[in-house]
């Protein structure tokens, strides 16, 4: 915690920027600080010492955070889980962990503990955010009639003992808990400081939506202790348009499709100009994308270029901006690729998107896409302190000082992945390029060979698919078959207006049958496949009458997908995909 204590101390500006009754609040890092010791001193009033676990079932939130800080103090193991989890994972989570007391958000997420409890023995403490300032009271309490037991039980905390266990998504069966120490933690929220390129700084405002049980978002909520800025936490993804307008934060940590859904509403405000403004949006976006094509390649722009740039930003791209907040400066993407037509859109129009590569078992991130080595479609190069090397199958190994302890209870598993010289196997193909600048190419695992031997990566034809507003999510399929095919789910915002636009009505599933649908989608089929080899080329479709959701468990927590359950929920279209066998 010396991170937190050595800002806490500095810091005259807002720790965090809280939400209430549609309202932004800011909170000192004084009163912050304030609220951990004395939650700290509860949990001690209530018998959690060190090395004992504790679950975290909550939204982002401030309570999320502060509970969090509170634990590590003492020496506790966090045990986050998402919010949207079901009971029946949350009761497998809690037992897996072997939990003694889980902190829920609210009564909703309380009721997914309520009436497990005599199937979890080890779990004596059941509190609610609603209970914080009672445990708050008993800290205080605590606090005077043993004042040296929070100082005794934070000299106790050594760097390598465990910080958090946070569980993955589980894309091939049940989530295994990674379990991260403080040292893991704190190099890892220390790697902006040794960067060439401009990271986040003091006086920086981020907008932190992502799941504080996803390693994303706790490596922002730390580095932001680390660092001192500002960070404003949002519970409700669904939020983010507004809340940009209303934070207008310099940061933003997202995944992909938070981006994927603003470039189709501009893009389809786009297509939508008519008379002058469609001719000033034709002139102007051109001249936004060879302005990028030569930052790409660290050349200067011609002063002509720079001039009617300049002319096109005032007309258009800082209109586009502003409702972004009008002040991004360093728009991060993780979690999952981001398809390159999205980047290269809003590179175009002034916002370059920072995309960066990790895991859960590397502690977060290890590239990171920045400065002069930023390459369309790579993930970037090694952070300061990582190692990467590529297996002769292109499997991407790493090394570093943030790579986990291994997998909790699961000594066979953690045998697989980590190897004796200190490498990580991270499952995913890659390659290099002479600039050191990696490209994730799949999952080793995902990989399709063609009944003609043929290796298709379907992730980057999923991608290519997505980048079309009118489709949410694309799967692949095509594993020791004659040819490549695709599942693919409509937007139903995008596809919506535009069936509108034709007198066309109906619901998701009727609109999927619609034959003017399926001739919209067989024409950007047909475009990706322009780009493909013949192999890999998309020959048959069919179009799903729903999205893919987490609560039929066929995206996870950060919308990857889970391609078996996907296939065993679609086997019969997919079958239908392949009518000879």
């Amino acid at each position: 915690m010396a991170l937190w204590d050595e800002v806490a101390a500095e810091r005259a500006s807002a720790a965090y920027l809280v939400e209430e009754d549609g309202r932004w609040h800011e909170v000192s890092w004084s009163e912050a600080n304030g609220a951990v010791l004395a939650y700290a001193n509860g949990f001690l009033a209530r018998g959690i010492r060190k090395g004992e676990n504790v679950a975290i079932l909550a939204q982002t939130s401030l309570e999320w955070a502060l509970v969090d800080f509170a634990l590590a103090r003492i020496g506790a193991v966090s045990v986050p889980i998402y919010a949207s989890s079901s009971p029946r994972d949350v009761e497998y989570l809690l037992s897996h962990s072997e939990a003694v007391a889980v902190v829920c958000g609210d009564d909703e997420q309380l009721e997914k503990v309520v009436g497990r409890q005599d199937r979890l023995p080890k779990l004596e403490h059941v509190l609610t955010f609603a209970d914080l300032p009672e445990l708050a009271a008993d800290g205080r309490r605590h606090a005077l009639g043993s004042p040296e037991a929070l100082a005794e039980a934070e000299a106790s905390v050594a760097e390598d003992d465990l910080y958090t266990i946070i569980y993955t998504s589980g894309t091939t069966g049940p989530p295994k808990g990674c379990m991260i120490s403080h040292r893991n933690y704190f190099v890892m929220a220390s790697v902006g400081e040794h960067m060439d390129q401009r990271y986040v700084e003091a006086g920086d405002v981020m907008l932190l939506y992502l799941p504080l049980a996803h390693n994303f978002g706790r490596l922002m909520l730390l580095t932001g202790a680390r660092t001192g800025f500002t960070i404003a936490l949002l519970a409700d993804p669904q939020r983010v348009p507004e809340a940009l307008l209303q934070v207008r934060p310099t940061v933003l940590p997202s995944v992909p499709r938070v981006y994927e859904k603003v470039y189709a509403a501009v893009a389809a405000r786009f297509d939508e100009a008519t008379g002058v403004q469609r001719r000033i949006l034709d002139w102007a976006l051109p001249i936004g994308r060879e302005a990028s094509r030569l930052r790409e390649h660290g050349q200067a722009l011609p002063a002509r270029l720079a001039l009617r740039l300049r002319l096109a930003d005032l007309l258009v791209f800082r209109k586009v901006r502003a409702r972004l907040g009008g002040r991004l400066r360093l728009p991060i993407s993780g979690g999952a690729p981001l398809a390159r037509e999205v980047m290269e859109f809003f590179d175009a129009i002034g916002i370059r998107i920072y995309e960066g590569y990790g895991q859960t078992e590397l502690t977060s991130a290890c590239t990171f896409n920045s400065g002069a080595r930023y390459r369309f479609g790579s993930v970037g190069g090694a952070l300061p302190g990582f190692e990467l090397a590529l297996a002769e199958d292109g499997e991407v190994l790493v090394r570093s000082e943030t790579i986990f302890q291994g997998y909790f209870k699961d000594p066979e598993a953690t045998a697989e992945v980590l190897l004796p010289d200190g490498w990580l196997r991270t499952g995913d193909v890659g390659e290099m390029d002479e600039d050191g600048l990696l490209t994730v190419t799949d999952r080793k695992k995902d990989l399709i060979v063609t009944a003609g031997g043929k290796n298709v990566s379907p992730q980057l034809i999923e991608n290519e698919l997505k980048s079309s507003r009118y489709l949410s999510q694309a799967v692949v399929v095509g594993d020791r078959r004659r040819y490549i095919a695709a599942l693919v789910t409509l937007d139903p915002d995008e596809i919506g207006h535009w069936a509108a636009e034709r007198g066309i009505d109906g619901d998701l599933a009727e609109l999927s049958r619609d034959r003017q649908v399926h001739e919209l989608v067989a024409g950007i089929v047909e475009e990706v496949n322009r780009e493909c080899s013949r192999f890999e080329q998309v020959k048959r479709f069919a179009i799903l009458p729903r999205d893919f959701t987490i609560d039929a468990g066929e995206v996870t927590q950060t919308l990857k997908l889970k391609r078996r359950a996907i296939a065993e929920h679609f086997a019969a279209e997919i079958e239908e995909l392949y009518p000879d066998g």
